[in-house]
C-alpha cells in the first residue's frame, strides 16, 4: 500500500470492521485530542503508516479505509494531555491495543518502554517517557468473522439440569498424549474427538473455561520466571488468548464450541471485566490507560492521580460511564452472537455493580444485562464478592443470576473434617441454601455449589494436606488462603500407608456424593474426578507446568475407582429429579396428600423435632426425599412422572453409628444404592427391611432407595 486513502467512515460499530470492501475503524475516547491509526507489515515488525482518524462524532474517533483488508495488523497512538494529577495519561509514544480488537498477533515482551513515565525517575509517574514500545507489543488484527455454523444449536440446558465442569484450556490437554502434540493446550486440543467423548461420557452438561480473553503475565511474575497461568489479567475483551489458538485463527475457537454443542455441552466463559492488566498509577500504558484513563477507570475522588481498587489488582473499570459499560456489553454480546457462547461467570462481580463506591442491586450494568434481549437469555454466574468495603454480596444479585456459594463449600468441608454443631447449617446448604436465595422468585439452582475450584486445594489435596505448600510460587509460602479446612489423615502429602489411602479415597467420595446429590447447581473441578494433585499448592495461579496440568497417564487404581464413582453419581443425579429440584423443599405435608417432600430424621429413624434441631448437634445428618410428594418430571403431554424415594445418611464421626431405617409401605423395602465405606461403592448393593438398622461406618455417606420386591426403581441396577 503506497498511498492510504481514508474516508470519514462511521462511529458505529466500534473497533475494526471489515465489510468485504474496506475497513471502518472507530475508537471511543472522551478526552483525546487526536488519534492515529498505525498500520504494520504482515509480521508486525515494521510500522508502515500512521494515519489520523479524520472524524470525531459523539466522542468516537473514526475513519473508513477502502484499501485495508482483513488480516491487516494495526494499533493506535492517542494524543492528549499527560496530567496524572487530573487523571489524564495520554502518551502518543505508546502503541495501544484497540479495546475492540478481535485478534492479536505477536508476543508481548516486558520492557520499560511500556510505561508512560520514566521508570526509576524521582518523579515516578509524573515524569514522561518518550520511547516507542511498538516492537514489544502484540498487534491488533482486522478479522473476517465469516464462519459456517451450519445447524449449530445452543443446548440451552435448564438451570436445574446443569452440571458445571470448571477447566483450564491449556491445562486440560497440555499433557494429553492422545492429542496431537501441536494441538495440546489449545482449542484444537479441546476439540479432539477423544477429549469431547471424555466430557460427554463423564456426563457434565457445561464446561466453564478459565479466562480465555487475551491476557499478559504481570512483570513481577515474568521477572521470577513464572506466568499468569489462570489468565486473570485481561488485555483485550474480544480476542481469544493467542497461545490458545494452535492455528492462530478464530475459526479454531468456533469449531471447538460447535463440537461441544454437538455433544450437548454448553460453554461458559470465566470473564474478567472488573480490572485490566494496566494496574495502578505505576502500571504500564497498553490500552485503556492511554486511550482515556479518566473515563475508563475509577479514580480516587480526592486525588485522580490514583485509582480506586476493589480488586487487589490496582484498578477498577468504571462501568458507570456509558462508553465503558458499552465496551463490556458489546464484548458479552460478541461472544454470544458471534462465538455462540452459552453463559458467563463474572470474576469479582461485586466490583461491576458499584455505581460509585457501594454495591447497588440496580446498578446500570446489572439492569442493562437484565433487559438485554441477548444477554438476559444466557447463563450468568456471579462471584459475589470483591475486596472493597462491604464487598461480600452472596445472595444479593438479581433474579436470573447464579452465584458461587462459598458458604456451601466451607460448611461441607468443615462437616466432613469432623466439626460438630454444623448439622442445621449443613441441612440448609444441601437443600439449596433457601436462607440465601429463596426470595424474589429465585430457585435452588441459583446456588452454585462447589467443594473445590481452581482457586484452592484440589479435592485430593484437600484430604492429603493439612497445610498449603506454595513454595514453587516463590512468595515464601505467604500466598494462598490458610482457611482450607483440610486434613492429611496422618501424613502430610503422598503416602504408601494403605489405611491412610483408604480414608482419603473415602473422603473424596464423601465430598463428591455430597456435592452431586445436593440441591442447587454443582460445579466439579477438572481432575477431581480421578484424584488430581497439585502437591499441596493451593494457589497455583502462576504454575504453567506439571503442577497445574492434568495427567491422565498417571491415574492410579484409586483414581480409576474414584472416576467410576463420579460417573455413577452424575448419572444418578441426572436421572432423578429429587436431586435437582426446580423449587425449594417445603418440609411440610403436601396439600392433598399425607406426605412431606423432605423429612429430617434422627438415627432412631424418627422425625426430628424442633427441640432436636436446637439441641447439641452430632456429626450425623439423615433425611428422606419423597419422590412421590415433590417435584415431578413432566411427560410430553404435561403429565407428572413421580420419582423414587431416597434415604440419605451422612456420618462424619470417627465411629460407627446404627441408623434405624424408617418404615415404608407393605411389599417394599430399602435397597442400598451406595456406601462410600465400600471400595466398590455402587457394587455393595443389598436389601434391608424397614424398621431394621443399618450400620453406618465412620466417615461415610450412605444412599438407599425404596423399591418393590421386583427391584424396580433401584438406581444401583438401572444406572449400572
Amino acid at each position: 500500500m503506497t498511498d492510504v486513502r481514508v474516508w470519514p467512515g462511521s462511529p458505529y460499530p466500534l473497533g475494526a470492521t471489515w465489510d468485504g470492501k474496506g475497513v471502518n475503524f472507530a475508537l471511543f475516547s472522551a478526552h483525546a485530542e487526536k488519534v492515529e491509526l498505525c498500520l504494520f507489515n504482515t509480521k508486525g515488525s515494521r510500522e508502515l503508516h500512521r494515519v489520523p482518524l479524520p472524524e470525531y462524532t459523539d466522542q468516537v474517533w473514526h475513519g473508513y479505509f477502502p484499501d485495508v483488508r482483513a488480516g491487516q495488523l494495526y494499533g493506535y497512538r492517542v494524543y492528549g494531555p499527560y496530567e496524572p494529577q487530573q487523571g489524564h495519561r495520554f502518551n502518543h509514544h505508546k502503541l495501544l491495543i484497540d479495546p475492540y480488537a478481535k485478534s492479536l498477533r505477536g508476543a508481548f515482551k516486558w520492557t520499560d518502554a511500556h510505561f508512560g513515565y520514566v521508570v526509576g525517575h524521582e518523579d515516578e509517574d509524573l515524569s514522561f517517557d518518550t520511547r516507542d514500545n511498538a516492537a514489544a507489543m502484540p498487534k491488533c488484527e482486522v478479522v473476517d468473522t465469516a464462519f459456517t455454523w451450519g445447524q449449530d444449536m445452543p443446548p440451552r440446558r435448564q438451570w436445574h439440569e446443569t452440571i458445571i465442569y470448571e477447566m483450564h484450556v491449556r491445562g486440560f490437554t497440555a499433557n494429553h498424549k492422545e492429542v496431537a502434540a501441536q494441538h495440546r493446550g489449545t482449542f484444537a486440543g479441546l476439540s479432539d474427538p477423544g477429549v469431547i467423548d471424555y466430557l460427554k461420557n463423564l456426563g457434565v452438561t457445561a464446561v466453564e473455561l478459565l479466562p480465555i480473553h487475551a491476557f499478559i503475565d504481570e512483570r513481577a511474575l515474568a521477572d521470577r520466571g513464572l506466568s499468569n497461568y489462570w489468565g486473570y489479567n485481561s488485555l483485550a475483551f474480544f480476542a481469544p488468548n493467542p497461545s490458545y489458538l494452535a492455528t492462530g485463527a478464530l475459526e479454531e475457537f468456533k469449531t471447538c464450541v460447535h463440537l461441544l454443542h454437538d455433544a450437548g455441552i454448553e460453554v461458559i466463559l470465566d470473564v474478567v471485566y472488573n480490572h485490566t492488566a494496566e494496574g495502578n498509577h505505576m502500571g504500564p500504558t497498553l490500552s485503556l490507560k492511554g486511550i482515556d484513563n479518566a473515563t475508563y477507570y475509577k479514580l480516587d475522588d480526592d486525588d485522580p492521580r490514583y485509582y480506586a481498587d476493589f480488586t487487589g489488582c490496582g484498578n477498577v473499570l468504571n462501568l458507570h460511564r456509558h462508553g465503558v459499560q458499552q465496551l463490556v456489553l458489546d464484548s458479552l454480546r460478541y461472544w454470544v452472537e458471534e462465538m455462540h457462547i452459552d453463559g458467563f461467570r463474572f470474576d469479582l462481580a461485586t466490583a461491576l455493580a458499584r455505581e460509585s463506591v457501594d454495591f447497588d442491586l440496580h446498578a446500570g450494568f446489572l439492569d442493562a444485562i437484565g433487559q438485554d434481549p441477548v444477554l438476559s437469555r444466557v447463563k450468568r454466574i456471579a462471584e459475589p464478592w470483591d475486596l472493597g468495603d462491604d464487598g461480600y454480596q452472596l445472595g444479593n444479585f438479581p433474579p436470573g443470576w447464579g452465584e458461587w456459594n462459598d458458604q456451601y463449600r466451607d460448611v461441607v468441608r468443615r462437616f466432613w473434617h469432623g466439626e460438630s454443631d454444623l448439622v442445621p447449617e449443613l441441612a440448609t446448604r444441601l437443600t439449596g441454601s433457601s436462607d440465601i436465595f429463596n426470595y424474589r422468585g429465585r430457585h435452588a439452582w441459583a446456588s452454585i455449589n462447589f467443594v473445590t475450584a481452581h482457586d484452592g486445594f484440589t479435592l485430593r489435596d484437600l484430604v492429603s494436606y493439612s497445610e498449603k505448600h506454595n513454595e514453587a510460587n516463590l512468595e515464601d509460602n505467604q500466598d494462598g488462603t490458610d482457611a482450607n479446612f483440610s486434613d492429611n489423615h496422618g501424613v502430610e502429602g503422598e503416602t504408601d500407608d494403605p489405611e491412610i489411602r483408604e480414608i482419603r479415597l473415602r473422603q473424596q467420595k464423601n465430598f463428591l456424593a455430597t456435592l452431586l446429590l445436593s440441591e442447587g447447581t454443582p460445579m466439579l473441578t477438572a481432575g477431581d474426578e480421578f484424584g488430581r494433585s497439585q502437591g499441596g499448592n493451593n494457589n497455583a495461579y502462576c504454575q504453567d507446568n506439571e503442577i497445574s496440568w492434568l495427567n491422565r497417564e498417571e491415574i492410579d487404581e484409586e483414581g480409576r475407582n474414584l472416576s467410576e464413582f463420579v460417573h455413577r453419581l452424575i448419572r444418578l443425579r441426572r436421572k432423578h429429579i429429587v436431586f435437582h429440584r426446580y423449587r425449594f423443599f417445603q418440609g411440610e405435608t403436601v396439600p392433598g396428600t399425607t406426605m412431606k417432600d423432605i423429612t429430617w430424621l434422627k438415627p432412631d429413624g424418627q422425625e426430628k423435632t424442633a427441640e432436636d434441631w436446637e439441641a447439641a448437634q452430632s456429626c450425623c445428618l439423615s433425611y428422606l426425599l419423597n419422590g412421590e410428594a415433590g417435584e415431578y418430571h413432566l411427560t410430553a403431554k404435561g403429565e407428572p412422572e413421580p420419582d423414587d424415594t431416597f434415604l440419605v445418611i451422612l456420618n462424619s464421626l470417627d465411629e460407627e453409628i446404627e441408623h434405624c431405617l424408617p418404615p415404608i409401605n407393605t411389599g417394599k423395602d430399602w435397597q442400598l444404592v451406595f456406601d462410600t465405606c465400600e471400595r466398590d461403592s455402587f457394587s455393595a448393593s443389598r436389601r434391608c427391611d424397614d424398621n431394621s438398622t443399618y450400620k453406618v461406618s465412620p466417615k461415610s455417606f450412605v444412599l438407599m432407595v425404596r423399591c418393590s420386591e421386583s427391584g424396580q426403581g433401584n438406581p444401583s441396577q438401572a444406572d449400572g
